[in-house]
């Protein structure tokens, strides 16, 4: 039997956890399914999908994001798996658009890149604001051995479809780093940046994958590519919000810009925003949260908004107050791998 929490007196008052901070950044899953195999994020094989009927439909997702923007959610993500993947995406986009004059301000999506070349023009017709690119070698070879796919030039061909689009900006490109894999492409990604109007984002190699091999001498430091590219070029800092997980930086000279988001090194969990809500339906309020909170089950058993509103603010009060990554056996890993989770 679900647990219901009492139904605020003001329904639609923001989303406020235990310690004060205002949820305003939601991540929703779409599918858990991948054409890429990342090594960092699920095995080559072996991985059970979910079935079609334990995934949200686009109408169950829409009305989800209403109550969370209601809620005083200001961002959405769509994430994966891979979000391309999934049969009518520019569909989902536009049944999400009207939910800006209800507050909501930014539409985005996070995507390995490989189908952008031919869907970025609908993409951009549907009304997708923002979008994070998954790239994490810029070199043929690494780049297959990493994703197991050989296709670093479709990825690269549909960050340069995305530049014909000015309405989806900005265009960022998210980088793993991994110790031993990603020092000798540091500089060639900063040029990158330097040269395209890309935010090209390093970000810390977190335990969140499949096979469980993740060790913490396998994690490059934001601070140590930080000081790489500035002995190389000077960086200038750049303004961001509170909450933002990234420190930005750009080049006197340059078009885009630099980031670092260390949530190892440098965690940010006391500023931290966001939830998720997975492809099968459950909250999630830290990517590394063992527990989970269903909505999809008591949404088809017909529940109310109300309910759906209780069952939210029951996971938000829930919210762990950090990962604790860095304290040894108090450190678990989340229930389940990324690509399920969402990213």
């Amino acid at each position: 039997m679900v647990e219901y929490a009492p139904v605020s007196t003001a329904p639609y008052a923001p989303l406020v956890d235990a310690f004060g901070r205002q949820m305003g950044d939601l991540r929703i899953s779409i599918t858990d399914r991948c054409n890429f195999r990342c090594v960092y994020c699920m095995p080559e094989e072996g991985l059970k999908w979910l079935s079609n009927e334990r995934v949200l439909t686009f109408e169950e997702i829409a009305r989800l994001a209403q109550i969370f923007v209601r809620l005083g959610i200001r961002g959405i993500r769509l994430t994966g798996g891979e979000p391309t993947v999934r049969k009518g995406l520019p569909d989902l986009i536009r049944m999400l658009g009207p939910l800006a004059e209800e507050g909501l301000e930014s539409l985005s999506l996070t995507t390995n890149g490989f189908t952008l070349r031919e869907q970025a023009r609908d993409l951009a017709a549907a009304g997708l604001t923002r979008i994070n690119v998954s790239l994490d070698s810029l070199m043929r070879e690494k780049f297959h051995r990493i994703t197991r796919r050989d296709c670093l030039q479709r990825v690269l061909d549909g960050l340069e479809a995305l530049e014909q689009y000015p309405s989806i900006a900005p265009i960022k490109v998210n980088a793993v780093a991994i110790r031993g894999f990603t020092e000798d492409e540091v500089i060639p990604f900063a040029e990158l940046a330097r040269r395209r109007p890309y935010v090209v984002r390093f970000i810390e190699f977190m335990p969140l994958d499949a096979d469980g091999n993740w060790r913490r001498e396998q994690v490059l430091a934001g601070r140590e590519i930080y000081e790489m590219i500035h002995r190389w070029l000077p960086l200038e800092p750049v303004q961001t919000v509170a909450s933002s997980t990234s420190r930005v930086y750009r080049f006197a000279d340059g078009i885009g810009e630099v980031g670092f988001i260390n949530p190892v090194s440098e965690p940010f969990c006391s500023s931290c925003d966001r939830l998720r809500l997975t492809a099968d339906g459950q909250v999630r309020t830290c990517l590394f949260s063992i527990d989970e909170w269903d909505l999809r089950g008591p949404m088809r058993a017909g529940a109310s908004d109300a309910d759906l509103v209780s069952i939210i603010r029951l996971a938000v009060g829930h919210k762990e107050l950090k990962h604790r990554i860095n304290e040894g056996p108090a450190f678990q890993r989340a229930s389940r791998s990324m690509s399920q989770i969402g990213g």
